[in-house]
């Protein structure tokens, strides 16, 4: 862990395990960092990569406004496997993407929370694969995708979640599921429902 900061904070790009997938992540506020990330994945540089969060406190600096929605569904399922899309603050920088949102998550693992705290700092994190290739599950997975590529392999065994964080656009009025993952539709039309009481039974449709 101690080595695995040390890289993230000399600009480098390590491999880690989350309570999904295994991730590969930098710290987000290198530009160089986030670059590599890019890289490493042979990701597309039009496609904004999601944060890593130490807890919800974090939120408020990253985004312009979060809706009072963002806010509920967070407290119920952070830390834990949903990632939401917000508006995104004007005093981020432009190289963690120049579109009007952010996706951010906190997730429910020591040893990627360990590695956020130990920073001090939000991490750019994502599936630790090659995109358009299967998501990892364990280190040994990861390294054979990626392992000439990154500094570090942080091995903390199988991924307890198996599957990715399911995605929510919560920046209009009814929140959008963009990404089926860990945290089911009928969870999330759920909180929907406890959230806004009757005036969600225009909306039960759309979700």
């Amino acid at each position: 862990m101690e080595r695995g900061v040390e890289l993230l904070r000399a600009g480098g790009v390590i491999v880690f395990p989350t309570d999904t997938v295994y991730g590969v992540g930098a710290d987000a506020f290198n530009p160089r960092a986030v670059r590599r990330v890019y890289e490493v994945k042979r990701r597309s540089a039009d496609l904004p990569l999601p944060l890593l969060l130490g807890g919800l406190s974090q939120v408020d600096a990253l985004a312009e406004a979060v809706p009072g929605f963002a806010r509920f569904i967070a407290e119920r399922f952070w830390p834990g496997g949903l990632t939401i899309v917000l508006p995104k603050s004007v005093l981020l920088p432009s190289h963690l993407g120049r579109g009007a949102t952010v996706a951010v998550r906190v997730p429910r693992h020591a040893v990627a929370l360990d590695l956020i705290s130990r920073l001090g700092r939000p991490l750019v994190g994502t599936s630790a694969n090659i995109s358009g290739q299967p998501s990892v599950l364990t280190a040994d997975e990861a390294r054979q995708q990626l392992g000439s590529e990154v500094e570090l392999i942080i091995d903390g065994g199988k991924c307890p979640g198996g599957v990715e964080s399911t995605i929510i656009d919560a920046t209009g009025e009814v929140p959008v599921v963009l990404r089926r993952g860990m945290i089911t539709e009928f969870a999330i039309g759920k909180a929907y429902e406890d959230y806004c009481g009757e005036r969600c039974s225009a909306y039960r449709s759309r979700l």
